[in-house]
């Protein structure tokens, strides 16, 4: 899943006709990470290291958007294929919340979503061939959803991110201007 902005002209992933061979609902998640992953990539191009682990006004650092829609990918998917979180994906999740510190390279962070949505197609695609009105259960508090829809799930809880991250690199491009100009 690797990104394709760079091509001119660029066309959004669900008008390239790929990935007909899935049904409808788990193709556009797909194209859903495909859209995120470019996004992605193309609003962080030329920060720093240090940039992505700013937090300007206040706002929360990329590298915790970035860290944080790579894990919680998996996550959602493990709820949708009927699963309880393992006690790693657990502390994985304790460790995210508590990163906010650590100094990622931002190829290391993209990287790390990059393989996080590799792994998360070949589940998808199984996941969309299922009957996406069974039921799922979230958290320890087994709240309700369904296959159909914890998959949509990871398309817009991975989508909100993604506008976060958007929305905090042209604030830290937006500063970086006014000192700099």
């Amino acid at each position: 899943m690797s990104s394709s902005r760079a091509h001119a002209p660029y066309t959004e992933p669900w008008l390239r006709g790929t990935h007909t061979d899935v049904p409808a609902a788990g193709r556009a998640v797909l194209h859903a990470l495909e859209l995120a992953l470019d996004d992605l990539t193309h609003w962080t191009a030329g920060l720093t290291d240090g940039e992505v682990h700013s937090q300007p006004l206040g706002l929360t650092s990329i590298a915790y958007h970035l860290r944080h829609i790579a894990r919680s990918t998996d996550r959602i998917l493990t709820y949708a294929e009927g699963g309880e979180l393992t006690c790693e994906q657990l502390a994985t999740l304790k460790m995210e919340q508590e990163s906010e510190g650590e100094q990622e390279a931002l190829a290391a962070l993209l990287a790390e979503v990059e393989i996080s949505f590799t792994h998360a197609a070949g589940r998808i695609r199984v996941l969309a061939t299922a009957n996406l009105d069974t039921p799922r259960t979230v958290g320890r508090r087994k709240l309700t959803t369904s296959i159909g829809g914890a998959l949509i799930h990871v398309a817009d809880h991975t989508q909100r991110h993604v506008g976060q991250v958007v929305t905090t690199a042209k604030v830290i491009r937006g500063m970086k201007a006014t000192f700099n100009g």
